[in-house]
């Protein structure tokens, strides 16, 4: 009896085996592979998947127009615009033309642009020189990143800025500085101390700062194309001992998803960095808490303005972080151009790259930083630390190298020290004691270049 019911358990299983769609099996293997099995769309997914799409369109919106009030600053006290529209339309001085903007490194979103004035670009009849055609380039919004609000009389009454001033670029597709949007790429070619140091009152920033307004102005006219100074207001150190800008190179805001602290010193993490530029640099209207800016020693002019503590009503800032994170952690890093590298080589250095190199200890594939806490001593790495002292961490972030070639301009690490890849790889060839030869060397760089 007992050999005759295995017969029939036997029997029946290839019975149920046979009638299995050979889908099934694929499926199977597809799961032991670690790819998904396919399954049905439930209603928690779709208001998952309707939740991100939400986000991510709410947070474009918010990083490349929203101002966080902070038309109060740039407008209401430094009175930039002024300065910007010029005297011939109610403002002050010459105007800024559309030719000195483009200069100063502003960018123009051609999709922006009504199709008349795209021609007159593309024909070259359009008047750079003229500053009355830069207040119509921020009436169509067309100015990355800045937006000029305008009085019932077409007037230029005041002005903001957003995210995207630093942290877009455009494609150039039409001419230099007139493109199609790159959200996320960091503009270096941005004046951000120049375009400051239009206004013709940096009183409260002088005040701030317990500084002359010459001071102040010497210090952004320091800062140079690409770069700009966070701490300033924190520590007030606007100069290096050696006497250079205490600015740093502008960090690109893509590829960011899975990496953890943000900035080169590693303040915290991307939806902490947006509320420290929301509120303190960008001068916005909302809520901010760190008390490691209440260190008077560390951080004197942050301690002495509250900004460890600031607190608006109506908060116009923290009701937008979680949508704005969302849409930069979907923003992703930008593929070279296959032309742009030797691609034999660049599979040759990922091998350096993985191996003798040792670069993957830190880089590590595919956010290229290290998953968990990924900042270093700046003995560790082999550079000064005055830049690493500005920050409560005192160290360094492994920044992630994704996109790397479209912010070589500049140089690379925080402030540029090193000009090109080849002096990083050689820096660190050295620091490390490596024994690079040459041709790893070029390889290594060939690879980076692919990232």
């Amino acid at each position: 009896m007992r050999h005759q019911w295995q017969t029939i358990t036997a029997v029946l299983a290839l019975s149920l085996v046979s009638a299995i769609p050979v889908a099934w099996f694929s499926q199977d293997s597809k799961a032991e592979s670690g790819n998904q099995t396919s399954t049905p769309v439930t209603e928690i997914d779709r208001q998952i998947n309707q939740n991100a799409q939400r986000a991510v369109n709410n947070g474009r919106q918010i990083f490349r127009f929203d101002t966080f009030g902070d038309e109060a600053f740039w407008g209401d006290t430094i009175k930039l615009h002024q300065s910007i529209q010029g005297s011939r339309f109610g403002g002050i001085g010459p105007g800024v033309s559309p030719k000195a903007a483009l200069d100063a490194g502003l960018k123009v979103d051609v999709d922006a642009l009504p199709a008349d004035v795209v021609a007159k670009l593309k024909n070259k009849q359009l008047d750079l020189n003229d500053p009355s055609n830069t207040l119509a380039l921020l009436k169509a919004n067309a100015v990355v990143g800045v937006t000029g609000l305008f009085d019932s009389n077409g007037r230029l009454r005041s002005m903001g800025v957003q995210c995207a001033l630093c942290h877009s670029t455009v494609d150039n597709s039409l001419t230099e500085g007139i493109g199609h949007r790159l959200d996320g790429w960091a503009n270096r070619d941005l004046n951000v101390g120049a375009i400051i140091n239009l206004s013709s009152d940096l009183s409260a920033v002088a005040k701030l700062l317990g500084i002359s307004e010459d001071a102040v102005r010497a210090a952004l006219a320091a800062w140079g194309p690409g770069k700009f100074d966070a701490e300033l207001l924190l520590d007030g150190k606007a100069f290096r001992p050696d006497g250079k800008t205490s600015a740093t190179l502008i960090p690109p805001a893509f590829g960011l998803a899975g990496v953890n602290l943000h900035s080169w010193i590693g303040w915290g993490s991307v939806p902490y960095w947006n509320a420290f530029v929301a509120n303190l640099e960008m001068h916005g209207k909302g809520t901010f808490f760190d008390p490691r800016l209440n260190d008077a020693t560390q951080f004197p002019i942050a301690a002495r303005n509250g900004f460890g503590n600031v607190h608006n009503d109506p908060d116009l800032v923290s009701p937008k972080l979680p949508d704005l994170h969302i849409y930069q952690l979907a923003i992703p890093a930008p593929k070279p151009p296959a032309d742009s590298f030797d691609q034999n080589a660049a599979q040759r250095g990922k091998q350096v790259f993985d191996t003798k190199a040792k670069c993957a200890t830190c880089h590590v594939p595919p956010t290229f930083t290290e998953p968990g806490w990924n900042m270093h001593t700046a003995e560790e790495i082999g550079i000064d630390d005055f830049q690493a002292n500005r920050s409560p961490e005192k160290k360094y972030r492994t920044s992630p190298l994704q996109g790397l070639w479209t912010h070589t301009k500049g140089g690379f690490y925080h402030d540029g020290c090193f000009p090109t890849l080849q002096a990083v790889v050689n820096h660190y060839d050295t620091h490390f004691s490596l024994n690079l030869s040459e041709q790893e060397k070029a390889d290594l760089i060939e690879y980076l270049k692919s990232l």
